[in-house]
């Protein structure tokens, strides 16, 4: 092959590094592998980093609407985990939409500074089908894993 066959990282700009690090952390398990001035970057273990957030100042304009990226998605591997990703984020007081698309079932959130932030969970096969079909139900991700 002579394309790239897996995502290497995703770099967002925020306003304060230290909040987004402890979002990252807290919420979604990262640790930071290297602090070089305005720059954090984190990792789940294998790579040097899975995120990296640049600190632009707290002036610095939030996402816009229009063309650019709409959100970044990370796959958790089981419902128990998807549940305690939301149980997190609730704590931490952050509006949640919980979709259920027929494939997956995701949590919709922006971080602290309004990037937008997919968690989702698998469920072509447990569900035996590949096609998304524009579904988007609600769901209760406190059913999950029960």
């Amino acid at each position: 092959m002579d394309h790239p066959t897996e995502l290497g990282h995703v770099h967002l700009k925020v306003r304060d590094v230290d909040r987004s690090v402890a979002f990252y952390r807290d919420v979604l398990g990262l640790d930071v592998t290297e602090r070089i001035g305005d720059y954090a970057f984190l990792s789940w273990g294998e790579k040097h980093h899975d995120v990296a957030l640049q600190g632009r100042g707290p002036d610095a304009e939030g996402p816009g609407p229009g063309v650019g990226m709409y959100h970044v998605a990370f796959e958790v591997p089981d419902a128990d985990a998807l549940r305690a990703t939301y149980r997190r984020l609730r704590e931490r007081g952050v509006e949640v939409a919980p979709v259920d698309h027929g494939i997956s079932k995701a949590l919709y959130f922006d971080d602290p500074d309004g990037n937008g932030v997919e968690v989702y969970l698998d469920t072509r096969e447990e569900r035996d089908r590949e096609e998304w079909r524009g579904e988007n139900a609600r769901f209760d991700p406190e059913s999950l894993g029960a």
